[in-house]
């Protein structure tokens, strides 16, 4: 195998590049239906007391090899004029937790008077997340519908809608009360990070699939009928929906380490395809069909948004080269997956390089699944700044790593238009304008940059052979930046290589980079600063997920379903 060096920070870290990752092999939800799926966890609905409104109680249990865990779900029967996607909502149409075991009656009392209440309500180190959705009101009375008369769903409403509830949040690792990250990232099932989000979700979905065919059975046994199963080709089309805002935007700053773990791996995997000799007729395979299957899904993705508008249009093509490319047999001679690589780098959008990448990993599992465990990060060993740094090498890491900063005037307005600051009624990230509103005083530190080019001026004058330590005890203002500085010397991918506070960020591509981790899919953006997605669509659900098919269902294949 040749040595083929790591894609260079200063080209990955863009965000234009960082916004065009698709998921992959590493991303979470996939990680973790191949765990489930290789340990053989068991389900089952262990409650289910829900009326013909949709209103009740239900707990889904998944048994690992090891521990046990529950879905709580609250089902509600919201008006329509109360279901939102904001964050400031206080009622949706379902609620969760996951909860680590298997609740007892008094646990579910206590939920039930906090779990529906979301923020405004407490719970303990015994949930592991909290959640809530809300119906689609295009596609869930039809479905509820269809099914009451004996009738399946029509099939292009479901491809054109894809979900019948989605989530406005999915909170773990503490919030609201839950147990923080420490408390379980030693559980082998979720070294990997966001896997209780992850399993929060699929089993959501489930809980959604079985409540729409619940009540249309009521609906139909009141006129003395029997509903419609619903087709298992459509129900493993419908995935669970996700509104997503700048909430999630500054986590990618906020936590540099296990960014760089992330993009690492990453790059690895890509590196260690690139580095090839040659390929396998089983490669080849896989690889020449995955292409046609994501073909045939992105030739279904829709937005109204101006800017994905223009990015799916550049994918198609891309998709289009791409494919007239492969009938000419490219995969030929030596390291024939770097000579592809290579040939994508000059020819398609920067859109449609990261496509390939993430496909050409998938021939690859022996290569690439085993990375998804240095995913995770603990901060501590670089989280303490090296105070006996010279003033020199500091400088030269902000050469190498804030170049691009250091030689933009900072003077401008548009280099500075953007704050990022927290919203006093919810506690959430908000990006205000710095010349039009009264928020600088209240500006987070999120613009690293900008920091790094004050950082550097403020050394000009400092002697090479000086400590860092020395210099903070005279500036402690810069010890944030200089803690930056430091990780970024030691983790390359940690950092974003672009203005985060400039008149032309758009937060959207920081969205869909941590998106595209989680394994999003179908990116709708509504503006700017928030996306609607899609996860686990084409997903087997839990009780029929096997080794075989928790590979490549986010590839779906062209099924036949009832009419």
């Amino acid at each position: 195998m040749t040595e083929i060096p790591l894609r260079d920070p200063k080209m990955v870290m863009r965000l234009a590049r960082l916004g065009s990752f698709h998921q992959s092999r590493l991303s979470f939800m996939r990680v973790l239906l191949r765990r489930i799926a290789r340990e053989g966890w068991r389900f089952e609905k262990s409650r289910f007391e829900i009326d013909a409104k949709g209103e009740g109680t239900a707990v889904l249990t998944a048994h690992g090899p090891d521990r046990t865990y529950s879905l709580i779900a609250f089902a509600h029967d919201l008006p329509a004029e109360l279901r939102s996607d904001r964050v400031i909502a206080t009622a949706w149409d379902a609620t969760f937790t996951l909860f680590d075991g298997v609740p007892t009656a008094d646990d579910i009392a206590r939920l039930r008077g906090n779990i529906p209440l979301q923020e405004a309500g407490r719970v303990s180190e015994k949930e592991l997340s909290v959640s809530r959705a809300n119906r689609s009101v295009r596609l869930w009375e039809h479905v509820v519908d269809q099914l009451s008369k004996g009738q399946q769903p029509d099939a292009q409403k479901m491809q054109d809608v894809g979900y019948l509830m989605r989530t406005t949040a999915v909170y773990g690792s503490g919030k609201l009360g839950a147990a923080d990250r420490e408390m379980v990232a030693q559980r082998a099932e979720f070294a990997v990070p966001f896997q209780v989000e992850m399993l929060s979700v699929y089993l959501t979905r489930w809980f959604v699939l079985e409540l729409v065919q619940h009540m249309a059975d009521l609906r139909a046994a009141e006129t003395g009928q029997t509903a419609a199963r619903l087709d298992p080709a459509l129900a493993r089309s419908i995935g669970m929906g996700n509104s997503t805002g700048l909430g999630m935007a500054p986590f990618l700053l906020n936590h540099p380490v296990l960014f760089n773990n992330w993009i690492s791996a990453r790059e690895r995997a890509l590196q260690a395809v690139r580095g090839q000799a040659d390929v396998s007729d089983a490669a080849r395979e896989v690889f020449l069909a995955l292409v046609q299957r994501s073909a045939a899904a992105i030739a279904g993705w829709q937005s109204q948004h101006p800017i994905q508008i223009e990015k799916l249009a550049q994918l198609r093509t891309d998709v289009a080269q791409v494919t007239d490319h492969l009938t000419q047999d490219p995969l030929q001679g030596s390291h024939p997956w770097n000579a592809l690589y290579a040939w994508a780098e000059r020819t398609l959008s920067v859109e449609g390089q990261e496509w390939l990448v993430s496909l050409m990993l998938e021939p690859f599992g022996e290569v690439v699944d085993d990375l998804s465990q240095q995913m995770a990060a603990d901060n501590t060993a670089l989280f303490r700044i090296a105070g006996a740094m010279t003033v020199a090498d500091l400088r030269g890491l902000l050469q190498e790593i804030y170049g691009w900063a250091i030689e933009t005037d900072w003077d401008q307005p548009d280099s500075t238009a953007r704050a990022w600051y927290v919203s006093e009624e919810k506690l959430e990230p908000r990006l205000g304008q710095r010349f039009e509103e009264p928020i600088e005083a209240y500006e987070q530190p999120l613009a690293p940059g900008r920091d790094a080019a004050m950082l550097y001026a403020a050394l000009r004058h400092w002697p090479a052979d000086r400590q860092v330590a020395d210099f903070l005890l005279r500036h402690p203002e810069h010890r944030h930046v200089v803690r930056r500085v430091q990780i970024a010397g030691r983790a390359p991918y940690a950092e974003i290589r672009d203005n985060t506070i400039s008149a032309e960020l758009l937060p959207i591509d920081m969205l869909r980079c941590k998106l595209s981790f989680f394994g999003a899919t179908e990116f709708d953006p509504r503006s700017d600063r928030w996306v609607r997605i899609c996860m686990y669509r084409g997903a087997p659900l839990p009780p029929e997920l096997t080794a075989e098919n928790a590979e490549f269902w986010v590839y779906p294949e062209q099924e036949t379903t009832a009419a």
